[in-house]
């Protein structure tokens, strides 16, 4: 989240949100950013027609000289990611980092990310880097299927079955048990050991 900040499209305020898988039982979180989609409805409920998507296909922030700060795009986005900022009366969200992505960087956050969770590149990139996973970019939300230009990666095997991630349906799936079970040592291995 701290390289987002230094992005010069957003003056050092981090687009990316962590959000928390289980807070209750675990620190594990997923990082949000902009789906990029191929017809954004955040920018189709705009009432002040704010919100751009450029030719390249990145859905922008809102541009400040129309922003009335309604907040229909944050209702009406499928991913949760625009936020409106109170303080300034605009809608920010991710933008790929566009001062960057435009002259052909990569964004401020796949260009930090040690784990390589967020990642800009060609499909053959990612391909070589994840050979056992497949790119989806189809997410289906009840009967409505949003088409994006970001790829979420999914095991290779379930993509053949079902090539669009349903998240109305994990949205009910209970998370899966993973027990872990150590075993005692019956006896002291430094017993002997003279300190």
């Amino acid at each position: 989240m701290q390289a987002c900040t230094e992005c010069d499209t957003h003056r050092g305020d981090s687009m990316i949100h962590l959000e928390f898988i289980d807070r209750a039982r675990s620190t594990q979180t997923v990082p949000v950013v902009c789906m990029h989609c191929e017809q954004p409805t955040c920018a189709e409920v705009c009432p002040a027609d704010a919100i751009k998507r450029s030719g390249d296909g990145i859905v922008q922030s809102a541009r400040k000289p129309r922003c009335i700060a309604c907040g229909n795009c944050v209702v009406a986005c499928p991913f949760g990611v625009p936020e409106v900022y109170e303080d300034r009366q605009i809608m920010m969200k991710c933008d790929m980092c566009y001062d960057r992505t435009s002259v052909g960087k990569k964004p401020m956050c796949a260009t930090v990310c040690p784990s390589q969770a967020l990642f800009f590149g060609t499909r053959d990139q990612i391909a070589q880097l994840r050979p056992r996973s497949a790119p989806v970019n189809q997410f289906q939300f009840g009967r409505q299927t949003i088409s994006t230009r970001v790829f979420m990666m999914m095991p290779a095997d379930t993509v053949t079955s079902r090539p669009y991630v349903d998240v109305t349906a994990a949205m009910a799936e209970q998370p899966r048990q993973r027990a872990i079970r150590l075993e005692p040592v019956s006896a002291d291995p430094f017993a002997e050991v003279e300190v």
